[in-house]
């Protein structure tokens, strides 16, 4: 099973954010480069993340962002329903339409099963629980913040 590069780089940067030094603010800017990602798909799943209330955001100059409670709490198995936009896990479109199994097809059920089985698996993993302040270390420092050990 693969995740979509939308749902990896959210659940990245909520590691980065679980890990930071005593909890604090960090800006998108610190996410990306934490992560290695270019700032404007860190700057749209920090949307998101907030839109679901994954995530605090204080304005301003020293503004930032920190986990919620609710993303303190939320599983690895939670974000990915949410985060995965793709309705189907097959690719059933033809280029001139509709696939002509399509009515027939059992495929595409069973698939939707393994999806779902998939995230019960990751239902059990609570996303802050993930890094650890000495795994996350060299990555702060890299980014010019002192890590929380």
């Amino acid at each position: 099973m693969k995740i979509n590069a939308f749902a990896d780089v959210s659940l990245r940067a909520m590691m980065v954010l679980a890990a930071a030094p005593d909890g604090g603010l960090l800006t998108t800017q610190s996410i990306a480069d934490a992560i290695a990602t270019p700032y404007n798909h860190v700057s749209k799943a920090m949307g998101k993340l907030r839109e679901l209330g994954m995530i605090d955001v204080e304005r301003g100059r020293h503004g930032g962002s920190r986990l919620s409670s609710a993303g303190r709490a939320a599983t690895v198995g939670q974000l990915l329903r949410q985060l995965d936009t793709r309705t189907d896990p097959a690719d059933c479109v033809a280029p001139g339409g509709s696939c002509p199994l399509i009515n027939e097809c059992r495929l595409r059920g069973a698939l939707s099963r393994a999806r779902e089985a998939f995230y019960r698996e990751l239902d059990d993993i609570v996303v802050a629980s993930l890094p650890t302040s000495r795994q996350m270390a060299p990555v702060f420092q890299a980014i010019g913040l002192r890590p929380g050990l």
